[in-house]
């Protein structure tokens, strides 16, 4: 009863054990595994723009996994990320793309325009793309 109106001040507080246990599970990896696992999420938090804690939580999860599998088969992290570490970040960050700030601006513009094309009764109907006036 009292984690409801706690919760509307912090976020949920499940999310937030589960970023901790998060932080403990990366803490338990061997190198080079944890050094890369740093790096990915600290990319991640920069340029995510994720803005939902549960999706942010149920992603650094499957970081945790990935990393944890790879250590366990001792596949080389080369193997894991790539070479190009950057476009792996931003693969994997793909997977969560419906909870990124920037998705939510894109569905808010479009909804903005498609309100203001309605109410000058502009209703959308270009024509045809490809027809040539």
């Amino acid at each position: 009863m009292a984690g409801g109106w706690i919760e509307k001040l912090t976020g949920s507080l499940d999310d937030k054990r589960r970023y901790k246990r998060h932080k403990a599970r990366v803490q338990q990896l061997p190198e080079p595994y944890r050094e890369t696992a740093e790096a990915v999420e600290r990319y991640l938090m920069y340029s995510g723009g994720i803005s939902d804690g549960a999706t942010l939580v149920r992603m650094l999860d499957d970081l945790d996994e990935l990393f944890e599998q790879s250590a366990t088969d001792g596949t080389p992290i080369r193997d894991v990320v790539g070479e190009n570490p950057v476009e792996f970040v931003e693969t994997f960050l793909a997977n969560y793309s419906e909870a990124q700030w920037i998705s939510k601006e894109r569905a808010r513009l479009t909804r903005a325009v498609d309100r203001a094309a309605a109410a000058t009764g502009a209703t959308g109907d270009r024509g045809d793309p490809g027809e040539v006036s």
